[in-house]
């Protein structure tokens, strides 16, 4: 837990994803709300709490240091991320309107090593939801699906913190296209994961003008 967050919840032994709404039942001692309820933080609290939190984690600078690239903790990587940038050999399935282009919502490791996915693309202007499961393989941190065409789908790295990188070559009628992708656990992240960004292009032969940022246009969200 990052800065004002662990303070706060330090102080009133508040439960974040409660307090909106009052503490948790797991109030510390010495906490007592009145008549033995949760007692409610200051709106301006919570507000305040916030407003400061988000900035201050997306201007978190990349850390080569605490990266992994293999012997991933499957369970770690569980849970909200964001799109922030792609990559592609062939720009029409990840601009707008591509069959390629996503807008992630969740990554869960399945039970049986396999990987889902939970994400919107778009189809006539229209958002559809997609969950595709990822079969593993016999290769740690390898997947395959069958999603517009065959697909070898491959973690490359992740601070599991901050950002997870995928590669993905996909086989459609016969033709090769290979896919970078970043995905955030915030909607907004430093230029310096960008700058990371384009040193995995440049591992897989991707251009760095090949590259599209995805941050604040996910239409299937209301507000990122």
């Amino acid at each position: 837990m990052w800065g004002p967050l662990a303070a706060f919840q330090r102080d009133t032994g508040c439960v974040w994803t409660g307090c909106p709404q009052g503490l948790s039942s797991q109030n510390r001692k010495g906490h007592k709300g009145v008549r033995g309820r949760p007692r409610r933080p200051p709106e301006s609290m919570v507000v305040l709490l916030v407003l400061g939190l988000v900035p201050s984690l997306a201007a978190a600078q990349f850390n080569w240091e605490i990266i992994s690239q293999k012997n991933y903790n499957m369970a770690k990587i569980s849970g909200i991320w964001y799109s922030i940038f792609m990559a592609s050999d062939n720009m029409t399935r990840i601009e707008e309107n591509g069959d390629l282009r996503v807008f992630m919502r969740n990554i869960n490791p399945l039970k049986n090593g396999s990987l889902k996915f939970d994400f919107f693309f778009m189809v006539h202007g229209e958002c559809v939801a997609v969950t595709m499961v990822c079969e593993k393989t016999e290769n740690y941190g390898e997947f395959t699906v069958a999603y517009e065409g065959e697909n070898r789908v491959l973690l490359t790295e992740t601070d599991y913190r901050m950002y997870i990188t995928f590669y993905m070559q996909n086989i459609k009628n016969g033709t090769k296209t290979h896919v970078l992708a970043l995905y955030g656990r915030l909607p907004v992240l430093s230029s310096s994961y960008l700058e990371r960004f384009v040193n995995i292009c440049k591992k897989y032969r991707l251009n760095a003008q090949n590259i599209i940022d995805l941050t604040n246009k996910d239409v299937c969200f209301p507000r990122r």
